[in-house]
């Protein structure tokens, strides 16, 4: 159960990163939120 929670909640921040890295217009901000995504995604992906 706790596992799956986990899951949820990181998938949750990764689609919430993911919606404001499209409305950002500044490059840099939008470099530095893929480098927050990157790992998001690959823990819901369960790849470590």
């Amino acid at each position: 159960m706790l596992f799956w929670s986990y899951i949820l909640i990181t998938a949750l921040f990764a689609v919430i990163v993911t919606q404001e890295l499209f409305r950002e217009r500044n490059w840099r901000q939008q470099l530095a939120m893929v480098l927050v995504l990157v790992p998001l995604v690959l823990r819901v992906l369960l790849i470590k």
